[in-house]
């Protein structure tokens, strides 16, 4: 499988990317727990069925630590028993987030405050800031159906 258009060598693509660096640099360095960042990447990334996120965050992840236990129930955290609370919410604002246009009043009022009994303001805009991020990447590369399959650890960075 080849991508539709060269991300990596178009000069558009190349400034784009850099902003969404930039903006996942803010999260990065938020104060969000980075097992929960990487988490919530898979999980949006698994709902939208993107396959070069999906290589390389479980990557990252299992290069972080993140057990293959985890990484393989993370699809389905609500019967698994290896997350925790606040990973457990991280997961489900993910999901209601990811699934927006499904939704027909947005994200419920009970997750967003579950959430909120986690995390703090700052966590909080970095999360739903995490989830933005990580849909507009997904987006990009489904549409331009980037291979998978190929992903070093830290190839970006």
């Amino acid at each position: 499988m080849n991508a539709r258009l060269d991300v990596f060598g178009n000069p558009v693509a190349t400034t784009l990317m850099k902003h969404f660096a930039m903006a996942g640099k803010a999260v990065t360095d938020s104060g969000l727990p980075a097992t929960t960042q990487e988490l919530v990447k898979i999980r949006a990334s698994q709902i939208n069925g993107c396959g070069f996120c999906l290589d390389m965050h479980t990557k990252e992840a299992a290069h972080q630590g993140e057990t293959a236990t985890r990484l393989h129930l993370i699809a389905t955290w609500r019967e698994a028993t290896v997350f925790t609370d606040a990973e457990r919410a991280a997961l489900d604002l993910t999901e209601q987030g990811t699934r927006i246009a499904d939704a027909a009043g947005g994200v419920p009022d009970e997750v967003w405050a579950n959430a909120a009994t986690f995390f703090d303001e700052d966590q909080l805009i970095a999360l739903v800031s995490l989830i933005a991020v990580i849909n507009a990447y997904n987006r990009l590369n489904v549409i331009l159906q980037q291979p998978a399959g190929d992903y070093k650890v830290g190839q970006f960075g």
